[in-house]
């Protein structure tokens, strides 16, 4: 089973999702922006990703310059914004038990299977 956190709107959530799908993957869909990860549920993504907080964040977005937040903001500063603004959240996430990827590209899910 993989979680797959999901904005229908993105293309490569999109992309990603219909990957998996091909694959014959079993998905448990999660959309992200409607029902926001935790605190606890976002570090738990980030050590299966093997990432800083700034490395599953989409920097880019506007909102996270009008946070005040730079790529140097420290770490539960950056784990709390997504959580309180989950826009923040690179996308596609997808999580398979002790396993997790970001779908940018979307081939990097097929490690999840």
């Amino acid at each position: 089973m993989i979680e797959y956190w999901h904005n229908p709107r993105c293309s490569k959530s999109r992309e990603g999702l219909a990957l998996l799908e091909d694959k014959g993957a079993e998905i448990k869909l999660r959309k992200y922006l409607e029902d926001a990860p935790s605190e606890d549920e976002l570090r738990a993504a980030q050590t299966l990703l093997g990432v800083t907080a700034i490395g599953m964040m989409r920097t880019g977005e506007k909102l996270f310059k009008e946070l005040g937040l730079t790529k140097s903001s420290p770490e539960p500063d950056l784990i709390r914004a997504m959580a309180e603004n989950p826009i923040l959240i690179e996308r596609p996430l997808a999580i398979a038990g002790e396993k997790a990827a970001l779908g940018r590209p979307p081939e990097n899910l097929l490690d999840l299977l």
